[in-house]
């Protein structure tokens, strides 16, 4: 196995054995930053699939997909992140997200591989926190730079601001 502190995941499943027990956050790219995501909130991996639009709705909900069957919710963040939101490429990928009865997924650019956050996982600094921080639990340092460490309860609860349905007197 690669000693390296983000291993290469390619098209391969991310969750058999071997890299499953050797890590606990996946890496995904968003508008050319690196966010974490932990293992733990991440039912799946798969290619970004055909996503309908729904009228009204904020931009960072990017509308619903059919994904094995089910109608599931798909969340495209980059913008909350100050990133840029240009059209998905063949290396996009959508991580479906779940906590609890909540399954969402939620686009990226690409997924890099895996990294062990381990206890080095820092606040960001006060003058750099990007937008979209509160989406984020601080970051951590890396040779190659460093990833910030997304927040899933933080994404989760944006469904909070979306508007409630019209009732029927």
């Amino acid at each position: 196995m690669n000693d390296s502190p983000v291993r290469s995941v390619g098209d391969e499943p991310l969750l058999d054995g071997d890299v499953a027990a050797a890590t606990d956050a996946i890496v995904a790219r968003l508008s050319g930053g690196r966010f974490a995501v932990e293992l733990s909130s991440v039912a799946e991996v798969g290619r970004a699939p055909g996503i309908t639009r729904v009228p009204g709705l904020p931009k960072w909900l990017a509308g619903v997909a059919n994904w094995r069957g089910r109608i599931l919710p798909v969340l495209d963040i980059r913008g909350l992140l100050g990133g840029d939101t240009d059209p998905l490429d063949d290396r996009a990928r959508l991580l479906v997200l779940a906590e609890g009865t909540i399954v969402v997924g939620l686009l990226v650019d690409a997924v890099e591989g895996t990294t062990m956050l381990g206890d080095d996982v820092a606040a960001f600094p006060p003058v750099s926190a990007p937008n979209g921080s509160g989406l984020l639990s601080g970051q951590v340092p890396r040779d190659d730079g460093p990833i910030a460490v997304l927040d899933v309860a933080a994404v989760l609860r944006l469904r909070e601001s979306l508007p409630r349905g019209r009732r029927t007197a």
